[in-house]
């Protein structure tokens, strides 16, 4: 199976190839903007299946098609909210949505090789897709929080927040002033408002920011542990499983 990754975000491409290789799937190819892939597609033979992010940082990935004929199976994997969704379930081998999970990316595969015809020749409608779309810029993610202090209503840039963590089933900001403040939502809802360029879940308790990081430490069983300019309240540990995608997206 000759499989490809078009995907903007290297450290994702990165982590699907490595879930990919645990399914005994192996990543020929690597690519990044729809400029790489058209003359990537130009040069090759098409592979048997393509895992196709949405948008890319230089337009939609559907443009790689505009001149090319599509002639590989595909898996879309994209932030976009579900009911956008279903026209990739009916042009597609399938979607993930991220952050891909492992059980999902599995499902995808299987479903693939269940279908796999002898020779390629996918019939993809990327106009209606498109259409459905309605010609998105990039992603925006949260930049701004609102929290009560008191009687009042204070703003927090999401630039100016070092750490989002739990405690006593509540979720706090730690900011750059040095001051803590309890959100109304969970770690869980923040993972799709987050920018992935900026934060990081490094642990069940923590997503820390890359731009406030004062320092790495080697810890115990393979761990690591991160030191903030202002925030040292609790040991920020990375788990010992997200040591490897952390490493990835410091890059």
């Amino acid at each position: 199976m000759n499989v490809i990754i078009i995907e903007d975000e290297k450290p994702a491409a990165r982590r699907l190839s490595r879930l990919l290789s645990n399914l005994n799937v192996s990543v020929s190819t690597m690519l990044h903007s729809v400029e790489e892939s058209i003359e990537w597609f130009r040069n090759n033979p098409h592979p048997d299946l393509i895992f196709l992010d949405i948008q890319l940082s230089d337009g939609l990935s559907f443009e790689i098609f505009d001149d090319i004929e599509v002639k590989s199976a595909i898996i879309f994997t994209t932030a976009y909210d579900e009911y956008v969704l279903q026209a990739f379930k009916l042009n597609s081998i399938d979607y993930l949505l991220k952050p891909i999970d492992e059980e999902e990316l599995e499902s995808a595969v299987k479903k693939y090789r269940n279908f796999m015809p002898s020779e390629q020749k996918i019939s993809m409608d990327f106009d209606d897709i498109k259409k459905l779309l309605g010609n998105p810029l990039e992603r925006e993610y949260k930049k701004r929080f609102t929290v009560k202090v008191g009687q009042h209503l204070k703003i927090i840039n999401a630039d100016e927040v070092e750490c989002f963590y739990s405690e006593n089933k509540g979720t706090y900001a730690a900011t750059t002033e040095g001051r803590n403040y309890l959100l109304d939502t969970t770690l869980e809802h923040l993972e799709d408002e987050l920018s992935p360029k900026l934060f990081f879940r490094v642990s069940r308790k923590f997503y820390v920011n890359v731009n406030h990081i004062k320092d790495i430490i080697s810890y115990t069983n393979s761990r690591l542990q991160i030191k903030l300019n202002r925030y040292n309240e609790q040991e920020i540990i990375v788990s010992r499983e997200r040591v490897k995608d952390f490493k990835l997206w410091l890059e």
